[in-house]
């Protein structure tokens, strides 16, 4: 995948670009705060060589393809770290993200021998491929991408599918593939909470 197609498009997808079985996402905001921080870019790929990158030049969210793909129940989402993608898509897009798949979960419940399951390290243990971070703390509020912040995004989901089918195996083989999903199907409701005031105290603990 060393020349991806990288297709640009502003506020929305276009009609024609459609999405079946399960599609890699990624997010851009500007920063670390969904309440904060706007939405900037949302990153799509169907595990094929090519990402959509879908800008938002400006807080402006009428996008009803997008919209409409993230809440089609029959398209499988892939994320890393979806915790923080999904509770941005629900804030600046209002609509509810599922069904999610997350690699870093998948990564914990299975690569105990390591404590490192950033997407970068996922990335070149999985997959063999570096990854470059360089871009990772740009600008992306800018009206204009530049071309390195448009690779830096692609290649944030370009990999997914091809980790997932790793990560299902490790699952499958320690027996936890049921506590997966079970942790994937909470997902949106960890974003919920995550909105509404409790992101980091756990409302599980005594």
């Amino acid at each position: 995948m060393a020349n991806p197609t990288i297709k640009l498009h502003r506020y929305d997808l276009p009609g024609s670009v459609r999405f079946t079985g399960s599609v890699a996402i990624d997010t851009e905001t500007m920063g670390l705060q969904p309440h904060r921080d706007r939405l900037c870019l949302v990153q799509l790929s169907a595990g094929d060589g090519t990402a959509h990158l879908v800008q938002f030049p400006e807080p402006r969210f009428d996008a009803p393809n997008l919209k409409a793909m993230l809440a089609d129940k029959s398209v499988l989402k892939l994320f890393h770290f979806a915790r923080f993608d999904v509770a941005v898509l629900k804030h600046a897009l209002g609509v509810t993200v599922a069904p999610v798949y997350c690699t870093k979960i998948a990564s914990r419940l299975t690569r105990t021998f390591t404590d490192k399951h950033g997407l970068k390290d996922l990335v070149k243990d999985l997959c063999d491929v570096d990854l470059s971070k360089q871009q990772q703390s740009s600008d992306w509020g800018a009206p204009d991408l530049t071309p390195e912040q448009m690779r830096y995004a692609a290649s944030d989901v370009l990999h997914l599918h091809a980790m997932k089918t790793k990560l299902d195996a490790m699952l499958a083989r320690e027996g936890r593939t049921d506590l997966a999903q079970a942790c994937f199907d909470f997902l949106p409701h960890r974003a919920e909470l995550d909105l509404k005031g409790w992101p980091e105290l756990d409302i599980f603990a005594h």
